[in-house]
C-alpha cells in the first residue's frame, strides 16, 4: 500500500476535470471539490477577468459592483498582465 497522493499536480487535476467534462460529470465533480464560497470566489474571479477585458470600468467600480476588495480586482488585473496579448484574447474569447 502507497502512502503517496494519487493526485500530485495541477495537470493532473485538470485532466481529471477534462474526463469529467468528457463523461458528463463535471457539474458533480465541480460541485463536489469546491464549497459553497468557493464556488461564490470563483464566479467573482470569472467576473472580474471578465470586467478588466472588457475594459469599461475602472478597478474600483468593479469592486463595487462584485463586492470583492480592491485587492481582489488588483491579483486579476496583475494575472492578466502577466499574459500575452494571444492569451488575452483567448480568454476573452472563452468569456463572451
Amino acid at each position: 500500500m502507497s502512502l503517496e497522493p494519487d493526485y500530485k499536480d495541477w495537470q493532473q487535476v485538470l485532466n481529471l476535470i477534462k474526463q469529467s467534462i468528457d463523461s458528463d460529470q463535471h457539474e458533480m465533480l465541480l460541485t463536489m471539490l469546491l464549497t459553497p464560497d468557493e464556488r461564490e470566489a470563483l464566479v467573482a474571479r470569472v467576473n472580474i477577468f471578465h470586467e478588466l477585458l472588457k475594459g469599461d470600468l475602472s478597478q474600483r467600480q468593479i469592486s463595487q459592483m462584485l463586492g470583492v476588495g480592491i485587492a481582489t480586482i488588483t491579483r486579476g488585473s496583475n494575472e492578466l498582465k502577466s499574459k500575452s496579448d494571444e492569451a488575452k484574447a483567448e480568454i476573452a474569447e472563452l468569456l463572451k
